[in-house]
């Protein structure tokens, strides 16, 4: 039986360092304050809204709102990014996407701040993840499986990783967190052959494929650490990852959860990020 990584319990450690560092900024006349730019009117956007904001309450950090219409112009929304750009009680910005296809959401990218980009969207916030240098942020989410990895004590140092997915929002930065650490890292994609075979060679697998249940008991051996990024709806309607946990779970060492796994460790993420950018302003 595998020992099941859940994001609670990650989240009760991350959260007492954030809430911790958040009243030490306080207590200097420093507020860390989340800028949030949200286009229109996604459920999915609206969501992760809410439980960012309910998050930030809980850590101590303040929001700022910034709402604009569907069908808002490029002018509009650039002023916007350079209205949080400009402001200094504003430390972190996080910009939904995509944005309407209306928009040139390359340029809105490229104008924001690289120190105010809270998750990993501007290109200078992903050449600190692959150059190694603090300069923004990386995305929250592969964070979120690096804190997951901490948290339950994986040394990656030496082992084997193999990252299912390509994407600059999860697969290849967590590659190359993998890589920070010390694994010896791998990328599987939909060109790959026989990656079920690579996959069986992993000591940890990072599933980021956006495909319910692909990862199946073919791709597993005992002994390994799994974390599991896809969050989807199977034909029950009900949420699953992109590893057939019912397969995987009696295999593999460690795996996490969907719900209650990656997922709930990324606003965390998001939050220490806004502490992190405050403290680092305030430094200057």
């Amino acid at each position: 039986m595998a020992q099941i990584m859940l994001g609670k319990e990650v989240n009760a450690s991350l959260n007492e360092r954030i809430r911790a560092k958040a009243e030490e900024l306080k207590a200097k006349g420093v507020f860390p304050t989340l800028g949030i730019i949200r286009v229109g009117q996604r459920g999915d956007d609206i969501s992760y809204e809410k439980g960012a904001m309910k998050r930030c309450a809980t850590l101590g950090v303040e929001v700022k709102q910034f709402l604009l219409p569907a069908d808002v112009s490029q002018e509009t929304l650039m002023e916007t990014i350079q209205q949080v750009n400009q402001d200094k009680g504003i430390h972190g910005v996080l910009m939904f996407r995509p944005l309407p296809d209306h928009l040139d959401e390359e340029a809105a990218c490229a104008a924001l701040d690289p120190e105010k980009d809270m998750d990993g969207i501007t290109s200078g916030s992903m050449a600190g993840v692959f150059v190694g240098h603090e300069k923004g942020f990386p995305p929250c989410t592969p964070e979120a499986c690096m804190e997951i990895l901490d948290h339950y004590g994986v040394d990656c140092q030496g082992k084997r990783a193999v990252v299912i997915g390509r994407s600059l929002v999860v697969g290849k930065p967590a590659a190359m967190m993998l890589l920070q650490k010390n694994a010896t890292v791998t990328i599987c994609h939909t060109k790959t052959q026989d990656m079920a075979a690579i996959c069986r060679e992993a000591d940890i697998l990072v599933v980021a494929a956006g495909q319910p249940d692909m990862v199946t008991k073919e791709f597993l051996r005992p002994g390994q650490v799994v974390i599991d990024v896809g969050i989807n709806v199977d034909a029950e309607g009900k949420l699953c990852g992109d590893v057939d946990f019912a397969q995987a779970e009696p295999v593999v060492a460690a795996i996490t959860p969907v719900p209650g796994g990656v997922g709930t460790v990324t606003t965390s993420v998001l939050v220490g990020h806004v502490v992190e950018a405050a403290a680092r302003q305030e430094g200057r």
